[in-house]
């Protein structure tokens, strides 16, 4: 686990807990009920401004009955350009996508990822001005080995992580 990373602090509804218990809450309650299927899914969003703060959410969806989320903000950095902002959203979720899967593996075992069970949800669009970065930041997830989506299907992102910008 990277330094960075050992310094997030997740919010849920009731507490704010280390990355550790993100993980063991994950690992609990896909554990709790082991015949369902799960999804993780990770997504960043911030405010359209040239200085903003990075939401990123983690979700765990028990595939066709609900779930669960957690999210962590950046500090407030500053981005030149829509594209600088939207980049780093991407980056923050892939980045910790990775950390999240590695710490999984190590409890759930590598078949659990073999069905993309962790996506990247990246708030962009087919139509509005993020459509001329969809297809590179699309390639940058799938470079990094996830499968990535982007709005409608991003709840993550542009649902979870907006509700907390």
């Amino acid at each position: 686990m990277s330094p960075e990373t050992n310094q997030l602090k997740f919010h849920t509804p009731c507490d704010i807990i280390s990355f550790e218990e993100l993980i063991e809450e994950i690992y609990s309650y896909i554990k709790a009920d082991t015949a369902r299927s799960y999804s993780v899914m990770i997504g960043s969003d911030s405010r359209a401004s040239t200085e903003s703060e990075i939401v990123t959410a983690v979700a765990i969806w028990k595939v066709g009955n609900g779930g669960r989320y957690f999210w962590t903000k950046s500090g407030t950095e500053k981005y030149p350009t829509m594209r600088d902002r939207i980049y780093k959203e991407a980056m923050k979720s892939i980045t910790l996508a990775q950390e999240v899967k590695s710490a999984l593996r190590d409890r759930l075992g590598e078949e659990f990822f073999w069905e993309n069970k962790i996506t990247v949800h990246i708030d962009v669009g087919e139509n509005g001005p993020t459509k001329e970065f969809k297809e590179s930041v699309l390639g940058i997830a799938r470079g990094f080995g996830f499968e990535a989506v982007i709005k409608p299907e991003a709840v993550a992102a542009f649902v979870i992580a907006d509700k907390h910008t």
